[in-house]
């Protein structure tokens, strides 16, 4: 990139900020690494503060329609405090951890249609101004790719990927959003269910994974929804049957048990909790992520997404997303 914004807050002649990320993808609980380049403008000017802020493009849900917001979901402090003379050039290195349930942007290379970002701010003279706008790309840990893995091996296709404000109840959520992934099912399933939405809640231990089956109705029925949970840890991945326990989940949902039991690691535990609720809690910071390694590539899940968002694309629609908001003072701030 380019030093590409002049700072709004200065005027013609201000310095500008560019942030160049290090890695072109970072996994949830691992480290951003990068480097923000400062170039001075027409004066000297005091940079009291350099801000990294992870935005996302977040739906929410009204009565009587579905709007979208910016959130902004981590907020890091990586440099500040220094003169920046006039038309000098300065670097600040940073390695800051994302949170532990950043939502995933891509699988296998290719875009899920989820928008996130890094917003670099500075603070020049008791002045605060966005001067930097850059894509983030999520990839999945190791156990959110198993259980995606298992999924495609067993037929089950992408339809969608979304991020919904609010909160899953009786789960450990810590952001004030969460993520859902829509698949349709194989045609085994096809006859009971129209969808499935799995939704992926890590820590440093480990993961919930939240089930929400969308059943068809029978004779003397309506359709209605199954919700479960199901925990994994990170240490366990490479030892797991994966095709047989993801399986296991949806057969669980399919035949509508209590599922109060609490077996072992990664086995069902789920809990038949309410559905989303619209408690927004604030989040807590997260440690390093693991470094499990899935033995073996599998064929993955077919993943089509649609309207066909490459990477140009998204882009385009993080610059187009974010900038409308910068001006209102957001919410989330």
């Amino acid at each position: 990139m380019v030093f590409k914004k002049l700072l709004g807050s200065l005027g013609v002649g201000g310095p500008s900020v560019d942030t160049v990320l290090a890695a072109p993808s970072v996994v949830p609980g691992g480290a951003l690494s990068g480097q923000v380049y400062l170039r001075g403008g027409q004066t000297d000017v005091e940079i009291e503060q350099i801000t990294l802020d992870l935005v996302a493009r977040v739906e929410s849900e009204g009565q009587d329609e579905e709007t979208e917001g910016t959130v902004v979901f981590d907020r890091v402090t990586v440099g500040g405090g220094f003169r920046l003379a006039e038309g000098a050039e300065f670097t600040v290195p940073f390695s800051v951890m994302v949170p532990w349930e950043t939502p995933l942007t891509e699988l296998h290379g290719q875009a899920l249609g989820v928008v996130l970002g890094v917003r670099t701010e500075l603070a020049v003279a008791g002045a605060r101004d966005k001067g930097d706008l850059d894509p983030l790309a999520v990839s999945p840990l190791p156990a959110q790719e198993a259980v995606l893995e298992a999924l495609g091996q067993l037929g089950w296709g992408f339809r969608s990927a979304d991020l919904e404000l609010g909160r899953i109840g009786g789960t450990g959520q810590r952001l004030p959003f969460y993520q859902e992934l829509e698949l349709t099912p194989p045609a085994r399933y096809a006859d009971v269910l129209n969808e499935i939405e799995v939704t992926f809640l890590a820590t440093s231990e480990g993961m919930e994974v939240v089930i929400e089956a969308d059943k068809r109705g029978g004779l003397f029925s309506g359709g209605h929804d199954a919700l479960n949970r199901f925990t994994v840890s990170h240490e366990n991945v490479p030892h797991l049957d994966w095709n047989t326990e993801v399986d296991g989940w949806i057969k669980q949902l399919v035949g509508g048990r209590g599922a109060h039991s609490a077996h072992q690691d990664s086995h069902y535990s789920g809990h038949h909790d309410g559905h989303h609720d619209g408690h927004h809690d604030a989040h807590h910071r997260s440690g390093p992520g693991t470094g499990a390694v899935i033995a073996g590539a599998a064929a993955g899940l077919a993943v089509g997404v649609v309207g066909g968002m490459v990477a140009a694309e998204v882009i385009d629609e993080i610059g187009d997303a974010f900038e409308d908001e910068e001006d209102e003072g957001s919410e989330e701030e």
